[in-house]
């Protein structure tokens, strides 16, 4: 079930692309890159970029992983900017990506 195109506004706490070297950056980097670590975190990504939003039990019919392992990877994708929740479930956040695009193409 696909939700409105608003389920997952973007938050106002982003971090700005303007920082892109330095201590900080590094370390932004290593976390979105840490994050992107485990094939099963990438291919929750690749199904939240097919829908705008997904809750936990949506993704748990889709991969072949119980849903406390699921719970955890989106933690982690959360937890790293890349992934962001609200009561329509889970959605990607473009914030996070274009800023671990933007780090990656300084290197």
């Amino acid at each position: 079930m696909d939700c409105q195109p608003n389920c997952c506004s973007p938050e106002p706490d982003s971090e700005p692309l303007a920082t892109l070297e330095g201590p900080e950056a590094d370390e932004s980097l290593a976390k979105l890159t840490k994050a992107l670590g485990h094939p099963a975190r990438v291919r929750i990504l690749r199904l939240l970029a097919r829908k705008e939003a997904r809750v936990c039990s949506q993704i748990v019919d889709e991969l072949p992983l119980a849903q406390s392992t699921v719970s955890e990877h989106l933690r982690i994708l959360k937890e790293a900017g890349l992934v962001r929740s609200s009561d329509a479930g889970y959605c990607i956040n473009f914030d996070g990506l274009r800023r671990l695009k933007a780090l990656i193409a300084i290197i």
